[in-house]
């Protein structure tokens, strides 16, 4: 079973024994023969795959009815890896979603650390500082790194930690962000749960 995750650089593969990599620019689909099973946020390989019979598109298999209309794929199929979790994917946007008993509770979207870190240097040069993720949150910052570092970590804290609920991180910040939720497990392949278990329900396989 070979599955990919399409985003806006590359084509992202898991094949059940290992998992790699292609270019958007130079990947030709066509020269993958066997059934694809995929998602895609990509709207310019969309119209390509479209014509491929063996590309099966998994956000089409999806009830759609549990979430809301403008959810992105990449979180939806998240969330159907799951039974009782609260999940963070830090990409290049934060999201943070509850499932409870199989059933997506809701969640919300935040900035980045990339996108966070230049928000604050738009604001001001004096504030062009890289995130402290060793800061100790229990405590008022007196310098300006760990100042802009609270502002940022201390409001994600909180809130996630107020659920109490598991907690999973995924995405490509998960390690830096496991060090304010210690206690999280990271499972960066938890997309590819969430497909296989879309690819099960709708009976694909």
């Amino acid at each position: 079973m070979l599955l990919c995750d399409i985003g806006n650089s590359s084509y992202h593969f898991y094949n059940e024994r290992e998992e790699y990599r292609e270019d958007v620019e130079s990947f030709n689909p066509l020269t993958c023969k066997e059934r694809v099973f995929f998602i895609n946020v990509n709207t310019k390989v969309a119209p390509i795959l479209e014509k491929l019979d063996n590309w099966i598109d998994l956000s089409l298999h999806v009830k759609k009815e549990n979430y809301y209309e403008t959810m992105g794929i990449d979180r939806v199929v998240a969330c159907e890896a799951v039974e009782n979790s609260l999940i963070i994917d830090a990409g290049s946007a934060i999201t943070v979603d509850i499932v409870k008993d199989g059933v997506f509770e809701g969640g919300f979207i935040m900035p980045g650390i990339k996108k966070m870190r230049e928000t604050y240097f738009r604001l001001s040069n004096r504030l062009d500082y890289s995130f402290n993720f060793d800061i100790d949150l229990d405590k008022m910052p007196k310098n300006s790194q760990d100042a802009i570092t609270y502002g940022f970590l201390a409001t994600l804290k909180a809130e996630v930690n107020r659920h109490n609920m598991p907690i999973i991180i995924t995405g490509g910040d998960a390690q830096k962000l496991h060090k304010i939720f210690p206690e999280a497990k990271i499972d960066r392949l938890l997309l590819f749960s969430g497909m296989q278990t879309i690819i099960k329900k709708g009976g694909l396989c």
